[in-house]
């Protein structure tokens, strides 16, 4: 994680992530190289994880997270993880 002027204040995760979104409140969505994506505290911290496999990029959309799958699908999800829609 880094500040306003880009000096690293913290690595959030240490294991193949290939995305992060961060939210304003702190809270981060990580996607890594095996299509999982997590949501981590600003700490880098697991909070849970919101799809086990097959996402490419997770994005924050107000206080619920866009998943892009491999499949060409794109899943909207609440912060929890349940599957609100998919398009």
């Amino acid at each position: 994680m880094r500040d306003d002027r880009g000096i690293l204040r913290r690595t959030l995760v240490y294991r193949d992530a290939v995305d992060a979104d961060l939210r304003s409140d702190g809270k981060v969505v990580v996607t890594d190289k095996n299509g999982r994506v997590e949501l981590r505290d600003d700490r880098g911290t697991l909070i849970r994880t919101l799809v086990y496999r097959g996402a490419l990029s997770a994005r924050w959309s107000g206080n619920d997270v866009v998943v892009r799958c491999a499949n060409g699908k794109t899943e909207l999800r609440k912060e929890n993880g349940i599957l609100i829609r998919t398009i």
